[in-house]
């Protein structure tokens, strides 16, 4: 490895087209790497694709210290390399060339992980099935997280030395912090989850555990999202979509779970009927409250056996309360025979007629749900 001192950066193009302070901005930053033990060729690389302010930030995340090839991790953790392969996969990490050294104590840790999960006797395509929900759950964190930085940590006029600074000195302390913050918020939703499925006696006599379960789901989209997509900035429309997302939060309480949202729509979900139809009105009536502010939203209840599989519900009650939100007006909510009877007299219904639903075998009896009305005083 070249001494950071016997570099020339300007002979190795590395301060082309800078002058004046960008260029002393720059030249420090590549001294700085280079002392931190970063090589020519991966200095090389970050400037050639605009990303040497992020090198900083990204040692800060990783680690110091070794690097490993794939082959190494899966020989020094005991686990095939095959399957460390499959499971980074899962988790929507890149996957290195055999022989690339990239690999650091974190990913040999997270192996080792992998090696005791399989030793307490999970299946491999079950620790699989969680990995990719993992992986979906966290990159969604990871940016919400870099939006948060920066959106809030870039200033104007910024040097590359100074943002690099910045970003790496914000990451060394916001990573301690984000770990038990998950942590935490695993525990309590994984107590929460065992305290409403409880394992009944039926369950254990079969050894299974989790079958089909009888739920009520509602879908609440935004009426006319990809209209109002053409009519106001990106920047407004991803504020829309996270105003969905806090409508959703708000309403899902006690036996009712906030599944995922999907594009432009919320997936609820509940086996107490009539609290997953009291949650979906109540976004309805949220965006109405908040008028011209928000679109209008509507919905589809639909209830019946459905089955529960990494975090995320499969089965005829899902379909059908998606295809009832597509022919709910705006700001109502639309039900199906089921979630009715099962919600009960806490809710005033209309019949609404028979519809033809895409996808779903027959014609399906449609109610219009509203709040039952408060008795006038006499």
């Amino acid at each position: 490895m070249a001494e950071p001192a016997t570099i020339d950066f300007e002979a190795e193009g590395l301060l082309e087209g800078l002058d004046g302070e960008q260029r002393e901005a720059r030249l420090a930053l590549l001294t700085d790497l280079a002392e931190d033990g970063v090589e020519l060729e991966e200095l090389r690389e970050a400037v050639a694709a605009g990303r040497l302010a992020l090198l900083p930030v990204e040692r800060a995340l990783l680690g110091e210290g070794p690097r490993y090839t794939t082959k190494e991790v899966a020989e020094k953790a005991g686990v095939e390399q095959r399957f460390l392969q499959r499971a980074n996969a899962a988790l929507g990490i890149p996957i290195p060339e055999p022989e690339e050294r990239v690999l650091t104590e974190a990913d040999l840790d997270a192996a080792k992980r992998l090696k005791a999960f399989r030793d307490i006797g999970l299946p491999e395509e079950g620790i699989l099935q969680v990995a990719r929900t993992i992986g979906m759950a966290t990159a969604r964190i990871a940016v919400a997280n870099r939006e948060l930085i920066a959106r809030n940590l870039v200033q104007e006029g910024d040097t590359e030395h100074e943002l690099a600074l910045r970003f790496a000195a914000a990451a060394r302390e916001l990573l301690p912090q984000v770990g038990p913050v998950l942590a935490y918020g695993l525990r309590t939703q994984l107590v929460e989850q065992i305290r409403r499925d409880v394992i009944g006696a039926a369950d254990l006599a079969s050894g299974e555990i989790g079958g089909a379960t009888e739920i009520s789901v509602g879908f609440v989209d935004m009426v006319d999202f990809t209209k109002l997509g053409e009519q106001i900035p990106v920047e407004e429309l991803g504020l829309v979509a996270g105003r969905l997302e806090e409508l959703a939060s708000d309403v899902t309480e006690g036996p009712v779970r906030l599944v995922k949202l999907i594009g432009d729509a919320a997936m609820l979900v509940s086996t107490d009927a009539a609290a997953a139809m009291d949650a979906t009105l109540r976004m309805i009536e949220a965006a109405d409250e908040a008028g011209e502010d928000f679109p209008p939203l509507r919905a589809g209840v639909a209830r019946g056996a459905a089955l529960s599989q990494a975090g995320d519900w499969y089965g005829r009650p899902v379909n059908l309360a998606s295809r009832i939100t597509d022919v709910a007006r705006p700001g109502s909510v639309l039900a199906d025979e089921a979630a009715k009877e099962a919600a009960g007299d806490r809710f005033h219904y209309s019949f609404a007629g028979e519809r033809k639903l895409k996808g779903i075998k027959g014609a399906v009896e449609l109610y219009r749900v509203r709040r039952e009305p408060k008795e006038k005083n006499s």
